[in-house]
């Protein structure tokens, strides 16, 4: 087993970690909010970790580069999409866990 096999086994590890916390995030934490902070992160880490061990593990360079550019685009359209859920959630009415604390967008919730 060479270094490359190695480092693509880790990454693929890492990215089927972070998938399987992220699904315990979804069925434990309390609100639609939390919910998706732990998703997001969760589905952003594991599927940059996966496509960055299947790159490694490429030989044909377009191949690569394409799975660099869906790297990137995971990056930015899961958290914009996050963000744009989330604040539609809001403002729908969508209510927060009674143990929220800081209430930024400013509806005083104690």
């Amino acid at each position: 087993m060479n270094l490359i096999d190695i480092a693509t086994l880790a990454l693929l590890g890492n990215g089927l970690f972070f998938f399987f916390v992220g699904t315990i995030g979804l069925l434990r934490l309390p609100d639609v909010f939390t919910r998706m902070q732990a998703t997001t992160k969760c589905d952003t880490l594991g599927a940059v970790s996966v496509l960055a061990g299947l790159t490694i593990y490429s030989s044909d360079f377009f191949t690569a580069s394409k799975m660099v550019l869906i790297i990137i685009f995971a990056v930015i359209a899961n958290s914009t999409a996050a963000h744009a859920i989330s604040k539609a959630a809001y403002i729908s009415g969508e209510q927060l866990y009674e143990g929220t604390v800081i209430d930024e967008y400013g509806r005083d919730r104690s």
